[in-house]
């Protein structure tokens, strides 16, 4: 026990006390997102609509999520990470609240796509922000806390959403809205803004300007975009073919629910014990094996043919997830100048879109296609992710600090001198 109190204090101390308000901002949030888990059970079983209405309404959340992303990632670096996030988080309450009281079918697309751009306007400045306020030795240690926290509200909010929903789905609607403002409320009174200086001395010397075309020409960062959609279709199985696979190999919708499931609970429980492990290890190493253990976590399932094997497969690949998700953000930092956080993590949120959208139709047309054989197929795919990291971050260059003099090149194998990295976020 004593050593279990050692690991969380170690995880945990440190960090400074606007990040810890940031935290329980996102931990609200997620506490209170019921509607996206349950929206489609609500179209079909509520609302009467068919099963391809339902799907059309999720790809325009989806699609409202990319928009989101490059609209949101802007708007953090050119009116603040504060006011980004106060604007999108009453946008969705607001939003949200409407999707339950529309019941046209036009109508209820329409505001379904004004959601998914209003709930996820915020993420780029919610991760410059943390960026903004934790020193770079310390930033796989936040992100991994603000994943957790976001896998704890997860969890939380889709048990009592079954409880609330059999009062009314209207209830789900309206409790997601009013945990929405509590967010924002929280961001309000306790969050200052972060964003750095950008005075006319800054801008013409240290901080030249940064558009969209100049992170899409940052060619090390666009290969980490890449590299990343790899990865994030591979994991949009998970909550796609997998089902389908174990419903071929005769297994109940019960047990799927039960065997991914276990994904959301091993990240609570194994989240802040691996970052302890974590710490201290290279960037690239850390990439490449979570790229390998996603891939060919997903690549066992060709072997799977029971509730208990297909479980051990989510083991792998979730292992996989909770060292890939905090790393990553972690080295987007570490390739961002601080005045364009936002627009670098917008782009690389529009990886996790894009993947979102086209991941459950490349899943299914090779699921179709070949069969069982599209699971070593993920392998390979995470194989190629991984060898990918590992070159990409051999030896990354490191951005000078607004004003300082520029620093050393990271050390091989991705780690780099502690303080020598810019800050910025995912």
């Amino acid at each position: 026990m004593r050593a279990v109190r050692r690991v969380v204090t170690e995880t945990v101390s440190g960090l400074p006390r606007a990040f810890w308000w940031l935290w329980t901002s996102t931990l609200i949030n997620r506490l209170g997102g019921f509607v996206v888990t349950f929206l489609a059970m609500y179209l079909t079983l509520d609302r009467g609509f068919s099963a391809t209405y339902a799907g059309l309404v999720g790809a325009l959340y989806g699609l409202g999520g990319a928009v989101a992303a490059i609209v949101g990632g802007v708007l953090t670096d050119r009116v603040g990470r504060r006011t980004t996030m106060l604007a999108s988080q009453i946008g969705a309450a607001v939003s949200t609240a409407a999707l339950g009281f529309v019941t046209q079918p036009v109508a209820i697309a329409a505001v379904a796509f004004a959601v998914g751009v209003t709930s996820s306007a915020s993420r780029p400045a919610v991760q410059a922000m943390m960026a903004d306020l934790v020193p770079a030795e310390d930033r796989v240690r936040a992100f991994s806390l603000n994943y957790w926290a976001i896998n704890i509200g997860f969890g939380v909010s889709a048990a009592v959403a079954g409880l609330i929903a059999a009062h009314g789905y209207l209830s789900l609607f309206l409790g997601d809205a009013v945990t929405t403002l509590l967010c924002a409320l929280v961001v309000f009174v306790k969050v200052p803004e972060t964003r750095p200086s950008t005075t006319p001395r800054h801008n013409a010397v240290d901080q030249p300007a940064i558009g969209l075309g100049q992170v899409v020409r940052d060619g090390r960062f666009m290969a980490l975009v890449g590299l990343t959609f790899l990865i994030a279709t591979v994991m949009q199985q998970g909550s796609t073919t997998l089902s389908v696979s174990m419903g071929e190999a005769g297994l109940t919708p019960g047990q799927y629910g039960l065997v991914i499931g276990l994904n959301g609970l091993l990240i609570v429980l194994l989240q802040i014990p691996v970052t302890r492990l974590m710490r201290d290890r290279g960037r690239a190493a850390l990439l490449a094996s979570a790229a390998l253990l996603q891939g060919w976590g997903f690549g066992l399932t060709y072997f799977a043919g029971t509730a208990a094997c297909y479980a051990l497969t989510v083991a792998v690949w979730t292992l996989g997830e909770i060292i890939w998700a905090p790393t990553s953000m972690a080295v987007v930092a570490d390739l961002s100048p601080a005045h364009a956080r936002g627009r670098y993590q917008g782009m690389y949120s529009l990886a996790w879109s894009a993947a979102t959208f086209l991941g459950p139709m490349a899943g299914g047309a090779a699921l179709d296609r070949w069969g069982s054989a599209m699971w070593p197929t993920c392998g390979l795919v995470g194989t190629v992710a991984a060898v990918g990291c590992g070159l990409l971050l051999r030896r990354t260059p490191v951005r000078p600090a607004s004003g300082a003099a520029p620093a050393r090149a990271a050390t091989p194998g991705g780690a780099a001198p502690a303080g020598s990295l810019d800050q910025a976020g995912t």
